[in-house]
């Protein structure tokens, strides 16, 4: 079983000699086919120097550099496209992912799972960040129905058959193991460690936080209503009309049995009736245009998310405008 690991890198010249150092101790112990797929996303340091020195050494290591920072899901969303293994794992280049945790993960897919998530049950990175973060795991697991501890790390085993059907943009490296759901993937979790990030900053802080409001909104409704958007719309457009329809009857009666003057004693409920009215009609098009959408979805072609410009495989390299995701 060929094993392809993913790592996206940006700004990490001190921690990607080391890390590709006990990763191939780890694949050289397993006695696997593998291959290592480093992404530059768009570095500003020496991070493009080593990683082209590694590729020109080593031809275990596919280097792929992209044109500008384009941010950690598009850097796998390249890595992941470029993957040839039946194992695609994901991982963080700043060193907080142990290599050594590898194994445990392959076990599980050995064992029949298609997802395996990583789980940081001792999280080191301080009370203002985990904290929230606890809270954030536990509704996104219930708003996409999977039930794992940790969708923010970036540790994860995939089946790379299953992984290629998945839609990646935005910042959806996140959800893929409720996208995977979705293809009705069998995921499980192992416990990771945890370590400080050995050098270099960190890209993130306490504001991404507030983002996974949106975040838990868009998963709930993709798990759900992904490939039926009319039936989201629809259904909120529906009460709408009907609650618009029942004011408006009780009106008119109002108007022919109690000869009210129905604009100047009831002008506001007229005006509510009349406005719900006109927004379940816009909530049915919502709809309507939804499934539309789906429709051109499923065609064949879709439009890259990044742009990789050269990719390096031992001593030669090759440009590469864009991906096919």
């Amino acid at each position: 079983m060929r094993i392809s690991i993913v790592v996206p890198f940006h700004n990490e010249e001190k921690n990607l000699p080391i890390l590709y150092d006990r990763l191939i101790r780890v694949m050289e112990e397993l006695s696997r086919e593998y291959e290592l797929i480093f992404v530059d996303d768009g570095s500003t340091d020496q991070t493009h120097a080593l990683l082209r020195s590694i590729c020109s050494l080593d031809s275990h290591v596919v280097g792929l550099r992209l044109r500008r920072n384009f941010g950690q899901t598009a850097a796998l969303a390249a890595g992941f496209d470029q993957a040839r293994g039946e194992v695609i794992i994901a991982m963080d280049g700043d060193l907080q992912h142990q290599p050594e945790d590898i194994p445990r993960f392959l076990a599980c897919i050995d064992d029949g799972y298609d997802v395996v998530s990583g789980w940081r049950q001792q999280r080191r990175d301080g009370f203002l960040r985990s904290f929230p973060s606890k809270i954030a795991n536990r509704l996104m697991a219930r708003a996409s129905g999977v039930p794992i501890h940790d969708f923010g790390t970036t540790f994860k085993a995939y089946r790379g058959d299953l992984l290629k059907r998945i839609p990646i943009y935005g910042q959806m490296h996140r959800f893929l193991p409720a996208m995977a759901s979705i293809e009705g993937a069998l995921i499980t979790e192992v416990k990771i460690q945890d370590l400080p990030r050995a050098s270099g900053k960190s890209h993130y802080g306490i504001s991404r936080t507030f983002r996974v409001v949106f975040d838990i909104l868009t998963i709930r409704f993709l798990v759900r209503y992904f490939s039926r958007p009319l039936h989201f719309f629809g259904g909120i457009g529906a009460i709408m009309i009907t609650v618009a329809a029942v004011l408006a009857g009780w009106l008119l009666f109002k108007k022919l049995y109690f000869r009210e003057d129905i604009f100047i004693q009831n002008g506001p409920m007229l005006l509510f009736s009349a406005v719900a009215f006109l927004a379940g009609i816009h909530f049915l098009g919502l709809g309507f245009i939804g499934d539309l959408l789906t429709r051109l979805y499923y065609a064949p072609e879709q439009r890259s998310i990044y742009s990789v410009a050269r990719i390096y495989h031992g001593n030669s390299y090759q440009s590469f405008e864009s991906g096919q995701r």
